[in-house]
């Protein structure tokens, strides 16, 4: 245990610093002894004698010189002690030599000096001081009795002292054992709850939880980033009032003191973001109350993955089986179709081929899911690329000469996946030919340069019915569709491949017809160089 103590024990010179003090204090007092009149230090038998100055001025130079030491120069702790102890001991024992012995009581500076000693130092040398000590108040006790200037008698007093002195040092030793235990305890137990709070920190600002600490008085005093921008505050270690951060907040917090229920309140926070916030209270004196803040928006959204992921393994497993005999039935309509039936016959195969066709369009849109993550995108000319789709659309599609139009307000690069950008245009088009007019120009296609620094925007517009407004939330859900002869997966899926891509797809307002908008990014794909941009073919 000792050896354990020694070797995590770090020399406290701020403690042996006021040891120092300590001594040079009492040697002032010395001084101030010999200059009082006679009458009051007369018990200590100090008479301004030239030895007892000469010692005096001595004992001063010397505690004056080791707290110089003791401030300024931190090395060999042990030397500088055991030193300063030494004179401590020379000295006192003079002096009780010149004060007629242990009878002055000058023998209980000893006993401090020897304390304040084992407590700074805390190691073996304490024994050794209190058996120097010892040794020399025997002596100079002796020596006195020899001398026949002290009574004999004296000799049994001067050995009640030296007993002092190692039960003093022995007992400061152990105080200090148990102070450098509890030190050492309260050191480690202090690192470990920085650690707990930096890692609670880390972890606190990690969460996807909002979470703000608001006062007795109502006012935000921490809150982790996320709730910063959940809430809009302009900096998270600022306090400020709950209120003129969100007023809603503020009255769901009160309703939930007055009620002291766990219920959880829906809120509009900073941005119009749908969040949930849930009260708890602390133990703390100080009577905060927890805020846990929830993004209602990313709750949906994290439930619509989870769903469509299993949904997406079904239904990948489903098509799969489905394919094969799709294909056969297909097939066996085609030989079918070879020979010459009647007028019901022909109709009835061309019902069966139709089916045919849009079952295998469902089964390939479901497989399609599986595979939109993979994307390469790069950096493409958008004016090129429409042009050489809406060649390819024309070409494909039935559909009237000048129904859909471009329009290029901005040429831009934009950094997308070349099929997955064809597959985007190709649905929204679609599905815009299929709801206008039909008319020239009853659907376009705007290339303009969006609102954000690095952002470019594709829009598709026609001029059809529009979309109505109680199934403008539902139209990007897969399989939700109002055409008899759709799958309910292509908008769904053009969503997911902007994701994809690091763009966006979303349905505007607009005064007629059906406005969608593609956002797409041209800062962070490189291009060498505009000329040399890769162009659709």
């Amino acid at each position: 245990m000792t050896e354990w103590l020694s070797s995590t024990w770090e020399a406290s010179w701020r403690s042996f610093q006021y040891f120092n003090l300590y001594r040079l204090v009492l040697a002032l007092l010395f001084c101030l002894a010999l200059l009082f009149p006679n009458e009051w230090t007369a018990r200590l038998n100090l008479l301004p004698t030239t030895p007892i100055l000469v010692l005096t001025a001595v004992y001063l130079s010397a505690t004056l010189g080791g707290l110089l030491l003791a401030t300024h120069w931190h090395r060999h702790f042990n030397k500088q002690l055991s030193v300063q102890v030494m004179i401590d001991i020379a000295a006192v024992t003079a002096l009780m030599l010149q004060a007629r012995g242990v009878g002055s009581g000058l023998g209980i500076l000893l006993l401090v000096s020897l304390a304040a000693a084992s407590l700074v130092g805390r190691g073996r040398l304490v024994v050794f001081y209190a058996a120097v000590a010892t040794l020399a108040v025997l002596l100079m006790q002796s020596y006195g009795i020899l001398a026949e200037q002290f009574e004999p008698t004296t000799i049994v007093q001067a050995g009640l002292i030296s007993a002092g002195f190692f039960a003093t040092a022995i007992l400061a030793r152990l105080l200090g054992q148990r102070v450098m235990i509890n030190e050492d305890l309260a050191r480690r137990r202090g690192v470990a709850l920085e650690n707990q709070i930096l890692i609670s920190q880390r972890v606190v600002e990690r969460v996807q939880l909002g979470v703000a600490i608001v006062g007795r008085e109502g006012e935000v005093i921490r809150c982790n980033p996320v709730a910063q921008e959940m809430l809009g505050l302009p900096d998270a270690g600022t306090p400020s009032p709950l209120a003129a951060c969100s007023g809603a907040l503020a009255d769901a917090l009160a309703a939930w003191q007055r009620s002291a229920k766990g219920e959880q309140s829906s809120f509009s926070g900073a941005g119009g973001r749908d969040l949930q916030a849930r009260f708890e209270s602390t133990s703390s004196s100080d009577g905060e109350i927890l805020i846990f803040l929830e993004d209602l928006g990313r709750i949906k959204e994290q439930a619509q993955q989870l769903k469509l992921a299993s949904l997406g393994r079904l239904t990948a497993s489903i098509a799969h089986e489905i394919r094969n005999p799709l294909s056969a039935i297909g097939h066996a309509g085609e030989l079918l179709r070879e020979e010459r039936r009647g007028e019901m016959q022909e109709r009835l195969l061309r019902i069966l081929n139709d089916n045919v066709i849009r079952l295998d369009r469902i089964v390939k849109d479901v497989l399609e899911l599986g595979r939109q993550n993979r994307a390469e995108p790069e950096m493409l000319r958008a004016e090129a690329f429409c042009v050489a789709f809406l060649e390819e659309l024309a070409g494909s599609e039935s559909f009237p000469e000048g129904v859909v139009r471009l329009e290029v307000r901005d040429d831009f690069p934009i950094c997308f996946d070349r099929s997955h950008l064809h597959q985007v245009l190709w649905n929204l088009v679609s599905n815009g030919v299929r709801h206008s007019t039909g008319g020239p120009g009853a659907v376009r296609v705007v290339l303009q340069n969006g609102a954000l620094p690095g952002r470019v925007e594709l829009h598709v517009i026609d001029d059809g019915q529009g979309i109505p407004e109680s199934v403008r939330e539902q139209i990007f859900e897969p399989f939700f569709t109002t055409h008899t002869q759709g799958t309910g997966l292509g908008l769904f899926i053009a969503r997911e491949l902007c994701a994809t891509n690091g763009a966006s797809l979303e349905l505007v307002a607009s005064s007629r017809g059906a406005h969608f908008i593609v956002a797409g990014r041209n800062d962070t794909c490189q291009l060498p160089n505009p000329n040399d941009a890769p162009v659709a073919k």
